[in-house]
């Protein structure tokens, strides 16, 4: 059985992990609506934009937050080439929800985004 610490515990993962994705896809909205692509130079600027969000800094302690850091060893390019996963499983959270956002933005009128994400 849980303690209730591991339970608050839980719950303040939880609700950090939705208001991270929150945030991300605010962010990559404003480009999507802008039908920038996503390049791997962009990805990394909504990564550090989220990541640095006063109301998420605000809303969630220090250690949760370090939980959503990109490891050291999660090198990725930083240029204006298009974003692609296509050899990788593993992906930070942020980018996770970028890509996601970007992917079903492409599902739902905005075709010229399918080309931002390649597979």
């Amino acid at each position: 059985m849980n303690s209730n610490g591991e339970n608050l515990n839980k719950r303040q993962f939880a609700r950090a992990v939705r208001d991270l994705e929150r945030i991300t896809r605010q962010i990559a909205a404003r480009y999507i609506a802008q039908g920038v692509p996503l390049s791997w130079r962009l990805l990394h600027a909504i990564e550090g934009e989220a990541v640095a969000d006063l109301g998420f800094a605000g809303r969630h302690e220090p250690a949760l937050r370090e939980l959503f850091a990109r490891p050291d060893d999660f090198a990725y390019p930083q240029t204006d080439d298009i974003v692609d996963f296509s050899s990788s499983d593993a992906l930070p959270a942020v980018f996770a929800f970028a890509v996601d956002a970007y992917e079903q933005a492409a599902r739902h009128g905005h075709p010229k985004l399918a080309l931002a994400v390649g597979h």
